[in-house]
C-alpha cells in the first residue's frame, strides 16, 4: 500500500522522542511536513535533524508547555504560519502517572487532566475549526488501553485517558459531515524511552534485550514481546492518509494483543 502524505502538514505533540519522533518521521518519509512539538530543545532539535535528513517532508520544531492555553496557541499560529496550515493533529504529549488512589493528590489529579485531556481539547478546538472549513482533516488521539480497560491502581492517567476515548468519538461524530476524521490509537508496551531508563535503573545488570523479554512474560502479552515504535507510527500514518479515507470514530489497540477488551 502507498501512502502519500505529500502537501500535508502533521503537528505532533510530544514529537521530539519515542511514539511521537516514530510518527513524525513515517509521516515525513510519506511526504507530509511535521511540526514537531514538545518541551525540551535539544531534544527537538535532534527530532528536527532527524526528519529533514530524510529529504522528504520537512520538519520545524516549537517548544511549547502543552498545559499552558497561551503557548498552545502561541504553537499553532507558529506551525500555519511555517507551513500554511495544519492539516493532521496528532494529540500525542503525556506521561504516565499512577498508583494508589488515596495516594494521589488533587495537584496530581489537576495536573495530569491539563497535561492529558486539556491539552487534546485546545488544540483540537484550534485544528477542528481551519479543518471544517477546508473540508478535510485528520486528528489522532494517542491513549492507552487502560483507557477501555482501567486497572487497579491506574488512576489518574486511566481517567484522563478514557475522557480523551469520549472525546474522540464525539469530536469522530460532529467531523464526520466535514470530512474531518478522528480516530484513537490505544497504547500497549512499546519499546521507548522511558523503558530504557527503567533498564538504566534496574539494578541486575541484564541486557536491555533481556529486560524487554521479561516485561512482556510479566504482562503476558500473547505476541510475545513488546511493540516498536515503528509499528506504532505504521498505523498513525495509515489513518492519516486518505487510504483511510473511511475510517473514523475507532480505537484501535497497539498492544501485541494484551488487552481484555478490543
Amino acid at each position: 500500500m502507498n501512502i502519500d502524505l505529500s502537501g500535508k502538514t502533521a503537528l505532533i505533540t510530544g514529537g521530539s522522542m519515542g511514539l511521537g519522533r516514530a510518527m513524525g518521521l513515517k509521516m515525513a518519509a510519506a511526504g507530509a511536513n511535521v511540526v514537531v512539538v514538545a518541551r525540551r530543545q535539544e531534544h527537538i532539535d535532534q527530532a528536527v535533524e532527524q526528519i529533514n535528513a530524510l529529504n522528504a517532508g520537512k520538519a520545524h520544531g516549537i517548544s511549547c508547555d502543552v498545559t499552558d492555553p497561551a503557548a498552545i496557541e502561541a504553537c499553532y499560529k507558529e506551525a500555519v504560519a511555517t507551513f500554511g496550515q495544519v492539516d493532521i493533529l496528532v494529540n500525542n504529549a503525556g506521561s504516565s502517572l499512577r498508583g494508589p488512589f488515596l495516594e494521589m493528590t488533587d495537584e496530581q489529579w489537576k495536573g495530569d487532566i491539563e497535561l492529558k485531556l486539556f491539552a487534546q481539547i485546545r488544540f483540537s478546538r484550534l485544528a477542528f475549526a481551519d479543518m471544517k472549513a477546508r473540508k478535510w482533516g485528520r486528528i489522532i488521539n494517542v491513549l492507552n488501553t487502560g483507557a477501555k480497560a482501567p486497572p487497579a491502581q491506574g488512576a489518574p492517567t486511566a481517567v484522563t485517558r478514557a475522557a480523551g476515548l469520549a472525546l474522540s468519538k464525539i469530536l469522530a461524530n460532529e467531523g464526520a459531515p466535514h470530512g474531518i476524521l478522528v480516530n484513537a490509537l490505544m497504547t500497549g508496551l512499546i519499546d521507548s524511552d522511558q523503558h530504557v531508563r527503567k533498564h538504566a535503573a534496574d539494578t541486575r545488570n541484564i541486557t536491555y534485550e533481556d529486560f524487554k523479554v521479561e516485561m512482556a512474560e510479566n504482562a503476558k502479552i500473547p505476541l510475545g514481546r513488546i511493540g516498536r515504535s515503528e509499528e506504532f507510527a505504521n498505523v498513525a500514518c495509515f489513518l492519516a492518509s486518505d487510504a483511510a479515507s473511511y475510517v473514523t470514530g475507532v480505537d484501535i489497540n497497539i498492544d501485541g494483543g494484551r488487552s481484555p477488551v478490543t
